[in-house]
């Protein structure tokens, strides 16, 4: 990366600070070219005795950058895009938006004018460098869409997809590292009911589901292919399974993932 590139990121919470951190540990950046926004500086005094920069100035921090990175909620984005607008320059200018709900074309119209933008949708996990994250554009360069991917490929891994699927990314990686941490939640319950202390039932279940999920990223495998391979006739794995069906548990992660999305879809709005 150039050391002419400079990358500010505004609304530097638990996701900026993630990105950044992971830019420098892979050696894309050094602290000195990222900028750090926040309402309040206190947050940021250990970042800024690691190099970063920091300020409370957003437009100050665009006016600097190479690459801005929107990282505040949908209803702060209004506002934000109003500060910034003046030193936003469109023809040297990547915005990258991590914002739940807000499309492209919604970016380019609030500041009136062509800039680039790419939407990056990752989750919590991109604070262990183990994001799910995905990318989209409508208009933007493949060249900078490829910028992006590298971008986040230091937290984690990135997919690209269609615009038009950005809510529904939302609703099964944003909000469904909640739905399965939930689920080994049960399970370590499940674990404590049946005889185990709380924290041994705790690493127990969080270590199957992590042994579980690379069964299928490790062997490109199925999970019914896996599954089959622990079900035995009138064995106790079918038998658990049956009667979590039978209380609907497919169905209600189904309807969970599909009212998240709907919800997802109205945050800008």
């Amino acid at each position: 990366m150039s050391t002419q590139q400079h990358i500010a990121i505004l609304g530097s919470g638990n996701m900026g600070l993630a990105l950044a951190k992971g830019l420098v540990k892979a050696g894309i950046y050094q602290p000195q070219q990222i900028t750090l926004t926040r309402r309040s500086m206190a947050p940021l005094a250990e970042h800024e005795a690691n190099g970063y920069q920091v300020t409370t100035d957003n437009a100050k921090a665009v006016s600097n950058a190479t690459i801005v990175v929107l990282a505040v909620l949908p209803q702060q984005l209004n506002k934000l895009l109003a500060e910034i607008k003046p030193a936003v320059k469109p023809t040297n200018q990547l915005l990258i938006s991590v914002i739940s709900g807000v499309n492209c074309v919604d970016i380019r119209e609030q500041l009136a004018m062509d800039v680039q933008v790419v939407r990056a949708m990752p989750n919590t996990a991109i604070a262990i460098g183990e994001s799910m994250t995905c990318i989209a554009s409508d208009t933007g360069t493949e060249e900078n869409i490829k910028l992006v991917r590298s971008l986040f490929d230091t937290v984690g891994v990135t997919i690209q997809i269609n615009e038009d699927l950005m809510t529904a990314a939302t609703a099964l990686c944003a909000c469904g590292v909640a739905f399965f941490l939930r689920a080994i939640r049960a399970a370590s319950q499940g674990g404590t009911e049946i005889g185990f202390h709380a924290h041994d039932a705790l690493q127990m279940a969080a270590q199957t589901a992590k042994g579980a999920a690379d069964l299928l990223l490790k062997l490109a495998s199925h999970p019914e292919k896996e599954i089959d391979k622990v079900t035995s006739p009138k064995g106790c794995t079918i038998a658990g399974l049956n009667e979590m069906e039978h209380n609907g548990f497919s169905s209600a992660m189904i309807k969970g993932i599909k009212l998240s999305a709907e919800k997802a879809g109205e945050l800008y709005k």
